[in-house]
């Protein structure tokens, strides 16, 4: 059955110190694509100016490979790439910077924990939980790993609002619960998970946990420490930064006791045909050149989030998607997917007699991007009895107006297939 959100918010954060159209100013792809309205950003987010140029300018000054020069510019290069590790770690509060593993994006970090961690210390019969929101990259890794060592995998459900249903979460765990992998925020809804609570709950029972933080990092405040969660992954790409990199952040204990999930150049201490001998953490984990450039965009994003404000992105986006909901669900024959009490940047809704792939094809005719789709969550549409949703996200960049003109051309499709409007 599809469920409904029927929450229409009473009151929005005061946002009066937030400029969104300022902050558009900072994006050259608005000023090159006059009128767009862009609300994918929860697929991937627009790059600002300042990580733009940032990243062309390492290029042109400071490039060079890091570790293993002895010379100027790769010495540079190499403190340019450390402090990045050092500025992930302070906005998101880890202990230590070698804390923070840089990866392709949040799928290579948890496919190193479950390749890492999962195989060394999960054996047969052991339980992995996930729940029914699951982005695909957060389901397969652990499938994967069942196939390969016979673990079990759990699911937990959603409730008839759509939210984590806490109860019966806490029902599925027991002293089989090894691992908790779940989303912070859900990208097919915008739910936010009380993952404070899931992070308790499962430790109570000896459990890890392994947050998915794709769709938080750019929306929240994420403090990993006051979390207590063990593991927790984002992609530099859904928060301003290049595509091609991301963070695992896992406590300190827990990555010394993982082993190396790939071999090569910069992971190794000693190599002979005899014995490798690898390196500490992070760097057992970092095979191989990595991403200089993207690990120093991915800085620059941070910086550009921080310098806005992580409260004041929270309360903006929070602002917008209360107003979406009450906008949209205004109009007869739009139903909203329900998202539990809590709904943040992004949220996927039908028009009756209008399938979302063709909505989003008239959108774009009007110069608004939306997503359509499974969302990379299928079995969460199996769930909902859906094939596919239409999805509109948020931004730092989007405002009020961007929203007015979604509904006007949700509007627009339904008198182009003949449905009522108002």
């Amino acid at each position: 059955m599809t469920m409904l959100l029927e929450h229409r918010a009473e009151t929005w954060p005061d946002t009066t110190t937030f400029d969104p159209l300022a902050i558009r100013r900072q994006f050259p792809i608005f000023g090159r694509n006059p009128g767009l309205v862009f609300l994918d950003t929860a697929a991937s987010a627009q790059k600002p100016r300042a990580v733009i140029d940032g990243v062309a300018e390492f290029y042109r000054t400071d490039y060079a490979n890091v570790h293993r020069g002895v010379y100027g510019l790769s010495a540079r290069s190499t403190a340019r790439f450390e402090a990045a590790r050092e500025t992930v770690a302070r906005f998101l509060n880890a202990a230590d910077p070698s804390e923070i593993v840089f990866v392709r994006g949040a799928t290579e970090g948890i496919n190193l924990v479950a390749q890492s961690w999962g195989a060394a210390f999960l054996r047969p019969g052991d339980q992995v939980v996930v729940s029914e929101l699951e982005h695909h990259s957060n389901i397969v890794p652990w499938q994967m790993l069942r196939q390969r060592l016979g673990i079990e995998l759990v699911v937990a459900p959603i409730g008839a609002d759509g939210g984590l249903d806490l109860a019966a979460f806490e029902r599925l765990l027991g002293p089989r619960t090894r691992l908790v992998a779940m989303t912070h925020l859900a990208n097919v809804t915008g739910h936010v998970v009380p993952v404070a609570e899931v992070v308790r709950l499962a430790h109570v029972q000896g459990a890890k946990v392994l947050l998915d933080g794709c769709q938080a990092v750019p929306r929240l405040p994420v403090d990993v420490r006051a979390l207590g969660c063990d593991f927790y992954v984002f992609s530099g790409h859904k928060c301003y930064g290049p595509t091609g990199i991301g963070a695992l952040y896992a406590k300190r204990a827990l990555l010394d006791a993982m082993p190396p999930w790939q071999g090569g150049g910069d992971m190794i201490r000693t190599v002979s045909f005899a014995e490798t001998t690898y390196q500490d953490a992070p760097q057992r984990f970092e095979a191989g050149t990595p991403d200089i450039s993207g690990a120093i965009g991915l800085a620059m994003a941070v910086d550009f989030m921080d310098s806005l404000g992580r409260a004041a992105i929270r309360d903006h986006e929070a602002a917008l998607t209360r107003y979406a909901e009450v906008l949209l669900a205004e109009i007869p024959g739009v139903t909203l997917v329900g998202a539990g009490g809590h709904r943040l940047g992004a949220l996927s809704f039908l028009v009756d007699g209008i399938h979302p792939h063709d909505l989003a094809t008239i959108f774009d005719q009007h110069d608004v991007a939306v997503r359509a789709g499974h969302h990379c969550a299928q079995p969460l549409m199996d769930r909902l009895d859906l094939p596919a949703t239409a999805r509109a996200s948020f931004g730092v960049y989007s405002t009020e107006g961007d929203v007015d003109r979604l509904a006007e051309a949700i509007r627009a499709a339904q008198r182009l297939f003949g449905a009522a409007t108002r």
